[in-house]
């Protein structure tokens, strides 16, 4: 088997790039999700369980787009034919989302059409955002899989504090904030449609840019060929699957499980501890909910400083263990913090977590793949990591949320706790594993 030739930055850029339009969609997703629905007239007793459906969707639709790429040669590459149909559904269902409350419907239908939209939006996030990931195991080799990794994890964190901020912008060049009982405001309706422009615009550039190797040179460079011959069965290859595959899985079900909280319950959270309100169609919230998404923004831009300490640490274990142990301290202090200006400080301290939690696992992971085949099946498999626990935190959400005091503050407490377990957990990991 060849080596993998090294790669300069600009060719390494441009097998990510289109990830920042990618990310900003599903920053949109993840900072307003909860907020759209609250608006709509969702009870936040039952609001996780709409946050079901995003990891359902994630478990379902990776691992099949995984399999179905491994096997598929075209003039237009291996991976990216189905990055550019999600990311085409996902501009299709941006535009829909947003405006589920201006249809006339009734309140039960508007859940159900919301509800739908949903679904397609996070299956169609989930299938433009695969492929990315595959592409860096495909193209790039174990000497710059960290680097690749890490602009990838850069990209991602430029496209949040895009996603993040929209609605505070657009607040702030005079569109309105508030709406109707029961409407989605105009700053989140424009904040998907521009959102929607970029993804697109940004996948096309991916598209353009990224030439993918034939089957030959594939083979060559990866010596899958023959093991890619078989059906992939997903049974059998979770059974051959890496010691470090399910080590590295055990600390992402802590640490998804915390961020599925995070998303569900940040902005009542936020209105909570700071304006003192969790009353959706009061200006307050809304307010609330706009610098939610700057707080999600100074998180993410935390998050690309972070990244940059991450390679100077001599141990990887140690700058994983840590970033998550900082992150579940900041979602501790939230309820604490009752100026909205020093809820920056408890984001910064989220944004070592996410650092971590982008680049880590799929370096460690992809790395004990080497040689196994069926990178593509096995990426989308990996993914079970990050939407299981969410699915099993929002199945429980309700229960815990009681358990709590039904106050969503504290339950960013519970995240904190989440996270901190997930960092004991990293000393299982081991960098290189052999087959079970």
């Amino acid at each position: 088997m060849k080596v993998k030739p090294d790669l300069g930055f600009w060719p390494l850029w441009n097998l990510s790039f289109g990830f920042f339009g990618v990310q900003i969609a599903y920053a949109l997703q993840s900072a307003n999700i909860s907020r759209i629905f609250r608006t709509l007239g969702a009870d936040p007793h039952s609001l996780s369980f709409f946050w079901i459906l995003p990891p359902l969707m994630g478990i379902l639709v990776q691992p099949i787009v995984g399999t179905l790429s491994d096997k598929t040669w075209c003039r237009w590459g291996r991976r990216i034919p189905y990055l550019f149909i999600g990311a085409a559904v996902a501009v299709a269902v941006m535009c829909l989302l947003p405006n589920s409350g201006s249809l006339g419907l009734s309140i039960s239908a508007v859940m159900i059409f919301g509800l739908l939209m949903l679904m397609l939006l996070d299956t169609s996030i989930n299938m433009a955002m695969q492929p990315f990931k595959m592409l860096v195991g495909d193209m790039v080799n174990e000497k710059q899989k960290a680097k690749a990794y890490s602009i990838q994890s850069f990209l991602c964190n430029a496209g949040s504090v895009v996603g993040f901020l929209f609605p505070f912008v657009f607040t702030w060049l005079g569109l309105k904030n508030v709406a109707p009982e029961g409407v989605v405001p105009d700053s989140v309706i424009w904040s998907f449609y521009v959102g929607a422009a970029i993804l697109i615009l940004c996948v096309i550039y991916t598209t353009i840019k990224v030439k993918e190797w034939p089957p030959q040179e594939y083979a060559m460079y990866n010596g899958e060929n023959k093991k890619e011959e078989g059906s992939g069965n997903w049974f059998k290859l979770l059974k051959n699957a890496p010691a470090t595959f399910w080590r590295v899985g055990l600390v992402q079900f802590f640490c998804w499980a915390a961020l599925l909280y995070m998303w569900t319950y940040v902005v009542d959270a936020v209105s909570e501890t700071v304006w003192g309100t969790t009353d959706s169609a009061s200006e307050a919230y809304q307010e609330a909910g706009n610098w939610t998404g700057v707080l999600y923004a100074i998180q993410a831009m935390g998050s690309v400083v972070w990244a940059t300490m991450l390679p100077r640490f001599k141990n990887t274990k140690v700058a994983y263990a840590l970033s998550l142990l900082i992150g579940g301290i900041g979602f501790a202090l939230i309820p604490f913090v009752p100026n909205q200006y020093g809820q920056i400080i408890p984001f910064l301290l989220i944004g070592c977590a996410w650092a971590a939690m982008l680049a880590m696992p799929f370096t460690f992971v992809t790395n004990a793949l080497q040689g196994y085949g069926h990178m593509g099946a096995y990426l989308g498999l990996f993914n079970g990591t990050i939407c299981l626990p969410q699915i099993i935190a929002a199945l429980c959400g309700g229960m815990v949320f009681k358990l709590v005091g039904g106050h969503q503050s504290t339950m960013m407490i519970v995240s904190g706790v989440l996270l901190i377990i997930g960092a004991l957990f990293v000393t299982a990991i081991k960098p290189h594993s052999t087959k079970n």
